[in-house]
Formats: C-alpha cells, sequence, structure tokens
C-alpha cells in the first residue's frame, strides 16, 4: 500500500514537468498526455524495481522514445477536425517563444528529442545516449544537426515576419 501512495505521490508531483517534455518533443499537448500516460502505465509496472533518485531519469527516457517511436510511424497524420474547439488556445509566452516552439515542432524527431534532453532537461552528452539508448557520438552529431536545423527555420521565420512588417 505504501508503494502504491508514493507512486501517485510521484505521479502527481511530476506529470506537469513530464508533459512538458514530451510536448517538446512532439509539438502537440494531445499527444503529450498521451504519450505520459503510457510513460506512467510502464513505471507503474516497473515500480518495485525503479530507484526513486532515478524516477526523473527513466520517466524522460520513456517518454523520449515513445515520441521517436511515435513519429516514425507511418499512420501519423494531422487530426481533422469537423468542427472547432469551445475555445480558443491561450498562449501566455512571447512571439520570440512561439518561433522557436514552431522551429523546434519542424526539426526531425530524434534531433528534436535530443535538443529537448541536452538543453530543456539539461542532460548530459552521456545522460542523453542513455535514455535515447544511442551512442555518445551520435547525441554530438544530432545536437549539431538539431542546432543547425534549429536555426535555418528561426531564420526562416524571421525573414518572413520581416517581409510582412
Amino acid at each position: 500500500m505504501a508503494e502504491r501512495r508514493m507512486f501517485t505521490q510521484v505521479a502527481r508531483d511530476r506529470a506537469v514537468s513530464w508533459r512538458r517534455v514530451a510536448f517538446l518533443m512532439c509539438g502537440d499537448w494531445g499527444r503529450a498526455e498521451d504519450i505520459v500516460q503510457v510513460a506512467l502505465i510502464r513505471l507503474a509496472k516497473h515500480w518495485d524495481r525503479i530507484d526513486l533518485a532515478g524516477v526523473d531519469a527513466y520517466a524522460r527516457k520513456v517518454i523520449a522514445r515513445l515520441a521517436v517511436d511515435e513519429a516514425r510511424r507511418a499512420h501519423h497524420r494531422e487530426e481533422v477536425r469537423a468542427a472547432l474547439p469551445d475555445r480558443p488556445m491561450v498562449s501566455l509566452n512571447s512571439d520570440d517563444a512561439l518561433d522557436i516552439r514552431d522551429a523546434l515542432r519542424r526539426v526531425p524527431p530524434r534531433q528534436r528529442a535530443v535538443l529537448v534532453l541536452r538543453f530543456y532537461c539539461d542532460l548530459t552528452v552521456a545522460q542523453t545516449a542513455a535514455a535515447l539508448n544511442i551512442r555518445e557520438g551520435t547525441v554530438k552529431s544530432q545536437t549539431t544537426r538539431g542546432l543547425d536545423t534549429l536555426r535555418s527555420f528561426l531564420a526562416e521565420s524571421s525573414q518572413l515576419s520581416g517581409d510582412r512588417g
């Protein structure tokens, strides 16, 4: 019973931050919620073997792998809705943050996962490699490529907004 309470508390305390990480990796709040739900199921399944000090690392690893795997699926398509949502999405961030998120969403999935783990989650190259089950050299090359791709999308966005103004 104490194990169950501990899992519930950890899930409540960390689910919001894990959802943010998942969102940055997949670019969609709904999919981010689904990814975190699957991660929580896997956490619960292996809870007796997880060290509490490493629970965040385990969750990030599961989230990153799920986000990359989902992006690779052949049937991955945008959702088409017949009706508009009840209310508009409200953004509390600046235009620059929106530009960065939009550009990040366009970065290929593995590069995006590497960038999020390295720069949003502050993981080292070794920790990122372990989370994604790839070599450290791959993390370094994916970081370089991902940053180059991100910069090009941000430059493109900046040029487009400059043309409109």
